[in-house]
């Protein structure tokens, strides 16, 4: 149960590291985005400003004016050659403003959206807009209110001191800007999967880490075991010759030797764990009641009546390794007969295998107290458990012996509060040939 809770603390701080910067990120983009808009507006004043400038009509007459003047003073022959020359340097200078005007401030610095309309809403002038939206008066009337409802308009003042006309400078946003906003969206997207590549790295190599560490304890677990089993087998050895002839002897003789066995099958299984296993052809129908031999033993001590049901109709060969697939089957019935504990009504364990496209079905039931609907996705992750006892690595190592070991899969197929859980296993058949290893002789543990 820590590991879990220590699981579930790791995936909530890494979904708030994810909130975070996809917060920060949006806020900086948005503090950027509008210093971009206010040099954006900035220059579209300026634009106007320079058209505003150039369409006075003080300096066309200037110019025309200027131009007129040098034209009557080159034909008369009194007036200096110098006197003309400062005329058209004042027109150079005239010039020059003029380049200023057109090639710095009206030249396109910036690939803004901008028309220039009047009081009716008729354009009358436009920069960097599609020629089709400007095609029909439908689409002309639509820019117009797009651009409306983006930005401010910079009014811009047109004639003289008796008559001027008031027009409207109307944009929107630069190519940058619009790629700015989605931005924020590629960054939390980015970010989300650098988190769920690094969160995925992180549990494959924490699962590697628990896996070989339950490895180790298992394989050490039977090496510690395989030495008083072995000691065992030479005193009762021993026993059996000293009192060959005492029918009591014999008889606990013969008992303890079925212990011995048991504890053997439990250092094999322990042995198994983190090699791959020897699969052999073996009949489903001898393994399961092996398993309901084993269910049948242990149900006198719980002390109540429990009725025992079974239906094994499956008659089929699987690749199995009889040890430990008896052993994930053993570890499911074990957790349907903990949960009929403190039941005072009658109760009920049933196990029932049939045959169905291909596969042998395993529906393990009972009537128990049922698993939390939020948990029913956790029961196979290792370190849960709702025991107050337990290691929560029953169902994880039973998962694992059936889907790694067996290629079959196991899973919750009902389960309600107080009304029960049945678990599902499938394995896959094999086709029959004359080739089938018989089980071991072995009670189960």
């Amino acid at each position: 149960m820590k590991l879990f809770v220590r699981s579930n603390k790791i995936k909530l701080v890494l979904v708030f590291l994810l909130i975070f910067l996809g917060i920060g990120s949006v806020v900086y983009n948005q503090y950027l985005v509008s210093k971009i808009l206010e040099q954006e507006r900035a220059s579209v004043e300026l634009w106007t400003r320079g058209i505003e400038f150039n369409s006075q009509p003080v300096n066309e007459q200037a110019t025309t004016m200027l131009l007129q003047a040098i034209s009557i003073l080159r034909g008369i022959e009194e007036v200096p050659d110098s006197v003309i020359t400062l005329i058209e340097e004042a027109d150079a200078t005239r010039s020059s403003n003029d380049f200023v005007s057109n090639e710095i401030i009206l030249q396109d610095r910036f690939r803004i959206p901008t028309i220039l309309i009047d009081s009716s809403d008729v354009i009358l002038a436009s920069r960097n807009i599609d020629s089709l939206r400007l095609e029909t008066p439908e689409s002309r009337q639509e820019l117009v209110r797009e651009l409306k409802s983006l930005n401010t308009p910079v009014n811009f003042v047109y004639g003289d001191e008796k008559r001027q006309i008031t027009q409207f400078v109307y944009y929107g946003e630069s190519p940058t800007v619009q790629m700015l906003r989605y931005f924020p969206y590629i960054q939390i997207l980015l970010l989300g999967l650098l988190l769920g590549i690094g969160y995925t790295t992180y549990r494959s190599i924490t699962r590697s880490e628990q896996s070989n560490l339950w490895v180790g304890m298992a394989k050490e677990a039977a090496h510690q075991l395989g030495t008083p089993i072995s000691s065992l087998y030479g005193w009762l050895q021993l026993l059996k010759d000293e009192y060959r002839y005492e029918e009591t002897a014999v008889n606990i003789a013969n008992e303890i030797e079925k212990d011995i066995q048991r504890l053997r099958g439990v250092a094999e299984r322990f042995g198994k764990i983190g090699s791959e296993p020897e699969l052999k052809k073996l009949d489903i129908g001898l393994i399961l009641e092996q398993v309901v031999v084993y269910m049948e033993r242990r149900l006198p001590r719980l002390g109540k009546a429990i009725e025992v049901r079974k239906n094994l109709q499956a008659e089929a060969l699987i690749q199995a390794n009889p040890e430990l697939l008896q052993w994930a089957i053993e570890n499911l019935v074990k957790n349907a007969m903990d949960s009929l504990r403190g039941q005072e009504q009658d109760s009920y364990i049933s196990i029932t295998s049939k045959v169905q496209e291909g596969e042998v079905i395993i529906d393990i039931e009972d009537s128990g107290s049922g698993i939390d609907i939020k948990n029913v996705k956790n029961i196979f992750k290792p370190g849960f458990s709702t025991k107050k006892r337990g290691w929560g690595l029953g169902l994880s190592l039973t998962k694992r012996i059936i889907e790694e070991y067996h290629k079959g899969s196991v899973f919750v197929l009902r389960s309600e509060l107080d009304e029960g859980t049945t678990m599902r296993i499938t394995l896959k058949i094999q086709k029959n040939d004359d080739t089938v290893y018989p089980m071991m002789d072995q009670s189960p543990v």
